[in-house]
């Protein structure tokens, strides 16, 4: 609640914010009342989500995307929120940020950011970039398109259902914490199995965070794995972008327009994400 007053935001604090079901914050039924009694309350302007949520999956069938684009409202979080995002877009049509959760005070960096991007109806511009904190080009290029994506692994787990987010000429961003790499290069072998990457306009990596592999002589690192799946596309690819689970990160609009200068490690909003 803190962080909301200080970014001069009244929370509204939903009933079932503390509950605990085994490792899920409430019963299904009650984090549904939650979310859906948010969409449809008039007097609420955002759903900020305090932490990325275990069972987001569970309860997306039943959540009142309707109400949300007949009234749009900020959806905001990161993480296993990339469920709820990914609906936000595909079915209600509206953009959806991902961004910090609000359970703990923002850094300077990610403040201008969330500000920047969230608070302005104009194009956000050039994202700043995290000092001394390189982005490595992997396929120079410029590529233009709506930004999509976020968690590498609850992408997966969405591919054919109906809130999987359309690919087709987007600027792809991927994040993920403590997974194996054999996991990571099992997810990303999923999706292009399935054609997702079939038709992205680039890729903008964010931070693998924690991430587990042997480290054996003769295992891949991480942009080597990526380098197996992302280059054969022939788009443009950077990596090292400031989000995901790192306390300095970015707020993106998803859904909104972008472009991506991968030889300079650059990515720029240009188009306003509210209006």
């Amino acid at each position: 609640m803190g962080l909301c007053r200080a970014l001069d935001y009244e929370p509204v604090v939903a009933p079932h914010a503390a509950g605990r079901y085994g490792y899920l914050a409430g019963t299904d039924s009650d984090r549904l009342a939650d979310l859906n009694d948010a969409f449809r309350d008039e007097s609420i302007d955002a759903v900020w989500c305090l932490r990325g949520g275990y069972g987001l999956t569970r309860i997306l069938g039943g959540v009142d995307f309707e109400s949300l684009a007949r009234r749009p409202r900020a959806v905001i979080g990161f993480s296993d929120i990339t469920a709820l995002l990914a609906g936000v877009n595909r079915i209600a049509g509206i953009v959806a940020y991902h961004a910090p959760v609000a359970r703990k005070p923002m850094p300077p960096f990610s403040r201008r950011q969330f500000e920047r991007v969230l608070t302005r109806a104009e194009p956000a511009g050039a994202l700043e970039r995290v000092p001394d904190e390189p982005v490595v080009p992997m396929r120079e290029g410029i590529a233009e398109g709506p930004l999509a994506g976020g968690n590498l692994s609850l992408l997966q787990c969405l591919i054919g259902t109906r809130w999987f987010p359309d690919l087709v000429g987007a600027i792809l961003v991927l994040e993920e914490v403590n997974e194996d790499l054999y996991r990571v290069d099992r997810m990303l072998a999923h999706l292009r199995a399935v054609g997702a990457l079939d038709r992205l306009a680039g890729v903008a990596v964010g931070r693998f965070t924690d991430l587990r592999h042997d480290p054996v002589e003769g295992s891949f690192g991480l942009e080597e794995l990526l380098a197996q799946y992302l280059l054969p596309l022939g788009i443009p690819v950077a990596c090292g972008f400031p989000f995901g689970h790192i306390d300095d990160q970015w707020t993106l609009p998803l859904g909104v327009r972008a472009r991506l200068d991968a030889g300079r490690g650059t990515l720029e909003v240009i188009e306003p994400a509210v209006t």
